[in-house]
């Protein structure tokens, strides 16, 4: 008898955006949970699980083997998109990860991206760089989400071809736009007010610090610009 895989919240989420009969490229697949259950649930035509090392890799074919997915689900040892032939892979999800490394995979294969229709994206931290990267090459984000779960906060950002139409032109509020994300800085969930009174806190700790420290003109400047960014943060989770 198979194994039924059983996402946690944070990953139910990132599958929710999948759309049905992707090939799809999990990329730092851990196990390959996602594209398992995206096969158990008959989401996808095909799947890639994708690791840069070797015994997450293993973990990732154990578990194909498991649930009896071989010949639906390909696992394979490399670096980021590299894993990927040219126009392979119709959705791409990369998961738990720092936003600027998750933006150094997606600048270092862009060429693996010709038939990518949609990318799923789940930052652990700093998703402006992913926000960033989207609104830089010819990607437009359609739909945010954010889940807390064990204590912590996940962003999830979905980003396909095509022209932006979210942000402001105004420049100073593009800028927090692309901090606090377009969709969730209007909707404003309890998960997104969690996340940045929390970060808020940070920064006045930080202050704290820097108040103790002799107070050169470079370090003030830092000072005026931390106060900015926290007060904005108190503003938002609000």
């Amino acid at each position: 008898m198979q194994e039924r895989i059983m996402l946690d919240k944070r990953l139910k989420q990132v599958v929710d955006y999948i759309p049905k009969g992707s090939i799809l490229a999990d990329i730092g697949s851990d196990h390959a949970y996602v594209p398992c259950y995206a096969v158990q649930q008959g989401l996808i035509a095909r799947g890639i699980a994708g690791e840069v090392n070797v015994g997450p890799m293993e973990a990732a074919q154990a578990q194909v083997d498991l649930i009896g997915a071989r010949d639906v689900i390909d696992v394979r040892l490399g670096d980021g998109l590299a894993v990927l032939k040219k126009d392979e892979a119709t959705c791409i999800s990369i998961c738990g990860m720092g936003g600027s490394l998750i933006r150094s995979i997606l600048e270092s294969g862009k060429d693996k991206l010709g038939a990518v229709e949609r990318l799923v994206l789940q930052p652990n931290v700093d998703g402006q760089y992913v926000r960033e990267w989207l609104l830089e090459n010819g990607y437009r984000l359609v739909e945010e989400s954010i889940v807390k779960e064990n204590d912590k906060v996940y962003e999830i950002l979905v980003g396909e071809k095509g022209e932006e139409d979210v942000y402001s032109a105004d420049e100073n509020e593009r800028n927090w736009q692309l901090l606090f994300g377009p969709f969730l800085l209007q909707s404003r969930p309890e998960p997104f007010k969690l996340k940045w009174s929390r970060e808020a806190a940070k920064l006045d700790y930080v202050l704290g610090q820097m108040a103790e420290g002799v107070q050169s003109e470079a370090l003030v400047r830092k000072q005026t610009e931390f106060k900015r960014y926290r007060d904005k943060m108190r503003e938002v989770s609000q």
